[in-house]
């Protein structure tokens, strides 16, 4: 029997508005009636798959449940899925850091990659700078755990998240939301797709706004200015004509403009160069006499072919082209003093082409086929103004420093993954990925005699280079269905993130920074089992693996010394060595009884390094890894009933915890995280098919936890920045 879900591959996720739940009850009927638990469709190995049968480490979360887990943005997911890991970067609140099983990268400057790959309707986001999604309009949001070399390339080393927005629907449908919350928070979503000439027409089309407000967590007392504000528009077009079944062309356009202001920031310690500005109690006031400028705009289009010449093939063709800008402030000493204060500017524009093949004839094997080629530009300016007031004044202090460049990336893959069938239970997966990729670095670095940044009276770095890296990623996974509910699996596979170069070079105090860096790599050894128990009123996924991660890069702020014999702030990139990374995930939901439903995950890592080389030295001992909690899990419990009028309520309490992380490489006590846990809770009133309203409250016991921070010890800088304090919203939605 052909597999006609798979033969229509990963096109049918925007044909089909229901795509993301299969033999899952209508919405108007998800009520207390259920009695075993939905299935949901995935596309992680770009073909269409249940969660429960893809040997893959994912994590899936329909519509439905992001709004009753009180997802708003993807940084909300960090507590939902195993070995999770991402926030808001550093004074931005837009700019994501993403970590999967201890594998990331936590510096958002061009020529520096991330470790996560972020999608948008399989379009790849390049740079993390707007990358932290608002969850709006959603059909679906997939976590792939692990590194994804094969299907999706390069920077997935250690995972992608894959947001996917509503499909275009045949008849005319949409919603109208808007949320109140403490900090005067004002949200407003909206969309409406249907039909363009009515139900028979080839045309369809579908549209989404949104609107995201409040004040801020804290208070410039130097300025009275609000700061960790939110002021974020978005939208998003879609549309789509269809010749047929067979036969589809779909456009999309997204927007994205994020006017917050600048994130509040701890003060640590006393800073011995800021004696009259003590630490202030409050962890999101600041004292900065920079500007409040924290903007970043960010737009795409993409076309997308589906050709369908018969059951057994299908063609999907993607081309895609995004841009972001971005100014923000980051004042690193949070006082009205210039010890540490840093301007940037980032503009970023990518161009993105992909070719798949689908074939599926309904026998024993099956799989895809593809080209992609990539080439963007990443760039900007960073003007840094670094100043010891308690030292002499010289041509080095205040230092005025100029980092500006662009790096262009060029890269093309190939790439195959095929399934087999050896017998009706045991089936064996095979892929490989072969990439070919070009990085051109131009950069200028140097330093200025005045805040003016006109007269120069040093270079730092100068230099136009290009390098050059080649990867051959494979997989190999076997899975064995050992009954109609209980799979188990073992794969083996490899990730890989580029080298280049790091734009902060200073070749002139530090002569090898103006040389590339190497890229990393992670060959990852996993055993996991898919199980249903009780007529599939519970399931269990778990998931244990052992990663060798090479040539680990790292961002390491630290300081050089300058000609007249005092220290300054230096940015370095470079390669620690190698490491080892052990993990167990266990991910589990059940269903009780008709009313309870419990959900929620446990995962255990053990990161650690083998090498890590500084002045000839192994120093591993000492090392440790970022953003790589021990132990974390989550637990959420809902309680939902029928009600007489025919609507029905949901009552939920979540809590999540995560054990000690040190979120930076500079290993500062003061700014690593001890174990936390944060709680959460929310009431869903279905009123009929139409109205729904809902309360929900995060961090209800206001719990304080850094997300990270900075040492920079030349200048006195200890500096911690914050997740959101308790928040609660009150939500109304209309459905049509």
């Amino acid at each position: 029997m052909k597999r006609k879900h798979l033969s229509l591959a990963i096109g049918c996720i925007l044909l089909a508005p229901a795509a993301w739940a299969q033999e899952a009850p209508p919405a108007a009927e998800a009520s207390s009636d259920a009695t075993t638990l939905d299935k949901i469709t995935v596309t992680a190995r770009k073909r269409e798959e249940t969660l429960q049968e893809v040997p893959v480490a994912v994590t899936a979360f329909t519509p439905e449940v992001l709004d009753k887990l009180n997802i708003k943005d993807i940084g909300d997911l960090d507590a939902q899925v195993p070995n999770l890991t991402i926030y808001a970067a550093r004074g931005s609140s837009s700019t994501a850091t993403a970590y999967i099983r201890g594998v990331g990268q936590a510096d958002p400057l061009w020529g520096v990659d991330p470790g996560v790959g972020i999608y948008l309707d399989d379009v790849y986001i390049a740079r993390p700078q707007g990358a932290l999604l608002d969850v709006f309009d959603v059909g679906r949001i997939e976590v792939l755990r692990g590194p994804q070399g094969t299907l999706y390339g390069k920077n997935t080393i250690g995972g992608a998240i894959k947001y996917i927005s509503r499909g275009l629907p045949t008849e005319t449908e949409g919603f109208a939301q808007i949320s109140v919350g403490n900090y005067n928070q004002l949200d407003a979503k909206a969309a409406i797709g249907g039909s363009i000439g009515g139900p028979d027409s080839g045309l369809r089309a579908r549209v989404a706004v949104a609107s995201m407000n409040r004040d801020g967590y804290g208070e410039n007392r130097f300025s009275g200015q609000e700061v960790s504000d939110k002021e974020i528009n978005s939208a998003r077009f879609q549309l789509g004509a269809y010749a047929g079944d067979d036969f589809d062309v779909q456009f999309a356009v997204d927007w994205m403009d994020d006017q917050s202001g600048v994130r509040g920031a701890k003060m640590l310690a006393p800073n011995p160069l800021a004696p009259a500005y003590p630490p202030l109690d409050d962890p999101y006031d600041i004292r900065s006499g920079m500007r409040n400028i924290n903007d970043t705009v960010m737009k795409g289009a993409s076309a997308t072919v589906n050709w369908r010449p018969n059951e057994d093939w299908s063609f999907k063709y993607v081309v895609a082209k995004r841009e972001s800008d971005t100014e923000t402030n980051i004042d690193f000493d949070t006082t009205p003093l210039t010890l540490v204060d840093v301007r940037a500017f980032y503009s970023d524009s990518q161009v993105s082409h992909e070719l798949q093949a689908n074939y599926d004839g309904g026998g024993r094997a099956r799989g895809v086929m593809g080209l992609y080629a990539f080439d963007g530009d990443a760039g900007g300016q960073v003007l840094n103004h670094f100043f010891n007031p308690l030292g002499p004044i010289t041509l080095t202090n205040p230092l005025y420093g100029d980092t500006q460049g662009v790096v262009n990336t060029s890269s093309v893959a190939l790439y195959a993954d095929w399934t087999f069938d050896l017998t009706n239970k045991l089936k064996l997966d095979v892929g490989v990925r072969y990439t070919d990729e070009d990085k051109h670095a131009i950069a200028l670095n140097r330093f200025y005699t005045d805040l003016t940044y006109s007269t120069v009276w040093g270079t730092a770095a100068n230099f136009d280079k290009t390098v050059n890296f080649k990867n051959v990623s494979p997989k190999v996974s076997l899975d064995y269905q050992i009954t109609p509910d209980i799979m188990v699996y073992g794969l083996a596979s490899r990730g890989f993130k580029s080298g280049g170069y790091n734009i902060r070079a200073n070749t002139t105090a530090v002569p090898r920074s103006g040389e590339p860096f190497d890229d990393e790599q992670v060959d990852s050894y996993e055993i996991g089992s898919k199980m249903a128990f009780f007529d599939q009123r519970l399931f269990l996924n778990l998931a244990a693996f052992h990663n060798v991660y090479k040539d680990i890069q790292l961002s390491v702020f630290t300081s050089y010394t300058l000609p007249n014999g005092s220290q300054s702030f230096f940015g370095d990139f470079t390669n620690a060595g190698k490491g080892t990374v052990n993990g167990f995930e266990l991910e589990y939901q059940w269903l009780p009884t008709e009313h309870w439903l419990i959900s929620g995950n446990l995962a255990w890592l053990d990161a650690k390094y083998d090498e890590f080389i500084t002045s000839g030295v192994n120093v591993a001992a000492n090392q440790r890894f970022t953003n790589a909690p021990e132990f974390s899990g989550a637990l959420n419990v809902e309680y939902r009933t029928d009600l007489a009028n025919g609507g029905n309520l949901s009552a939920r309490v979540g809590y999540s915890y995560q054990s000690e992380v040190w979120p930076t490489t500079d290993l500062s006590p003061a700014i690593r995280q001890d174990g936390y846990g944060l709680l959460g809770a929310g009431v869903t009133w279905k009123v009929n098919d139409a109205w729904q309203l809902s309360l929900q409250g995060s961090n209800l016991a206001d719990e304080e936890y850094r997300t990270t921070g900075y040492n920079i010890a030349a200048y006195g800088v200890l500096t911690g920045f914050y997740g959101p304090p308790r928040q609660y919203t009150l939500t109304a939605r209309y459905d049509f």
